[in-house]
C-alpha cells in the first residue's frame, strides 16, 4: 500500500459508535472524516476467519485502512517454548485475519531483555522474526509485521533496536510510538530537535519509504523512573504533540496515525485537525 498523505484514526471502534461491533465501527471512523482504524486484539484475536471478509467490505466501501494491535501476552525474547511459540502464533495469526480482512500492518511488543545482554536479546528477537516472516510469506501475506517501541527500559524495542531489524529483515518495520519513547525515557524524546533526530534516523536507516510508510501511536502518557503508567487524554498530558505534528509536516511522513488515549476519536480529530492547519 502507498500512502499520498498522514491519515488519523482510533485505536478501536470509536467509543461513539451506536451498536459496537467492527464494521460499524468502521462506518462510524469515516463519519468522523477519519481515514484509519486499528482492530484491537489485545486481549484476543477477536475476529473469526468467517467474518473477516465482512469487515475487508466495509473498509473498501468506506475507504478505511485497517490496522491491528496483536495480544498483549507476547515475549519473543521467552526461553520457555510454550511462550515462545505462543507470542509467534499470536502474531502470525493477528497477521492472518488482518490479511482477510483487507488490512495493512500489524503491531506488536516484541519482548522483554530478561536481564539478558542486549545484543543477545536482539539476535533471539530478530531470529522469530525472520521466522514469523518466513511463514507469512509462504502463505503469500504480505501484511507489515512491526514490533512497537516500548514503554519500559525493561522492555525490547528502542527505536535504533527496530530500525536495525528492519533494515535487516523484509516487509518488517517499526510501529513508532512517540509516547512510549518519551515514557521509556522519562520525559526525554518530547522537544523539536528530538522529535527531527529520530526522524532523521529513520530516512537514514529505511530511506524516503520509511517516512512514506510509517505505522504510528499517540497518546498522551503518565509515567515515572520506570517508564510507561498509562495512558492520558493529550491536553491532559506533558506530551508536546503540537511540536511533533510539525515534524511530521517537516518530514512529509505518510501512512497512519492512531490514537491511544482515552477518548479515542476525539484525540484523532484534534490532532488531523492541528496537523492540517499547518
Amino acid at each position: 500500500m502507498k500512502f499520498s498523505k498522514l491519515l488519523f484514526g482510533p485505536a478501536g471502534i470509536p467509543l461513539s459508535t451506536k451498536d459496537r461491533n467492527t464494521p460499524n465501527g468502521i462506518a462510524r471512523t469515516k463519519e468522523l472524516g477519519l481515514g484509519c482504524m486499528e482492530l484491537e486484539f489485545v486481549r484476543n484475536i477477536n475476529v473469526s476467519r468467517e467474518k473477516a471478509p465482512e469487515i475487508k467490505k466495509k473498509a473498501e466501501k468506506e475507504g478505511i485502512v485497517l490496522t491491528c494491535h496483536a495480544p498483549y501476552y507476547i515475549n519473543l525474547n521467552s526461553e520457555e517454548p510454550k511462550t515462545k511459540y505462543g507470542s509467534m502464533s499470536y502474531i502470525t495469526k493477528s497477521a492472518e485475519i488482518l490479511n482477510l480482512c483487507g488490512g495493512w500492518s500489524v503491531c506488536f511488543h516484541p519482548g522483554y531483555y530478561l536481564k539478558m545482554e542486549p545484543e543477545k536479546v536482539y539476535s533471539t528477537i530478530k531470529e522469530r522474526i525472520v521466522e514469523m516472516r518466513k511463514k507469512l510469506d509462504g502463505e503469500g501475506n504480505s501484511v507489515w509485521i512491526r514490533p512497537e517501541t516500548t514503554g519500559k527500559p525493561t522492555q525490547f524495542g528502542n527505536y535504533k533496536e527496530l530500525l536495525k531489524i528492519s533494515q535487516e529483515v523484509e516487509r518488517v518495520m517499526p510501529v513508532f510510538d512517540f509516547s512510549h519513547l518519551h515514557a521509556r525515557t522519562n520525559g526525554k524524546y518530547n522537544t523539536e530537535a528530538e522529535f527531527r533526530k529520530i526522524l532523521e534516523d529513520v530516512e537514514k536507516a529505511l530511506g524516503k519509504e520509511g517516512l512514506h510508510n510509517m505505522h504510528i501511536h499517540l497518546s498522551g502518557i503518565e509515567y515515572g523512573e520506570k517508564g510507561e503508567k498509562n495512558h492520558l487524554i493529550l491536553e491532559e498530558s506533558d506530551m508536546n504533540y503540537k511540536e511533533l505534528l510539525k515534524v511530521w509536516k517537516e518530514f512529509d511522513i505518510r501512512g497512519c496515525v492512531i490514537s491511544e488515549s482515552p477518548n479515542i476519536e476525539e484525540d484523532a480529530l484534534l490532532m488531523k485537525k492541528y496537523y492540517e492547519s499547518l
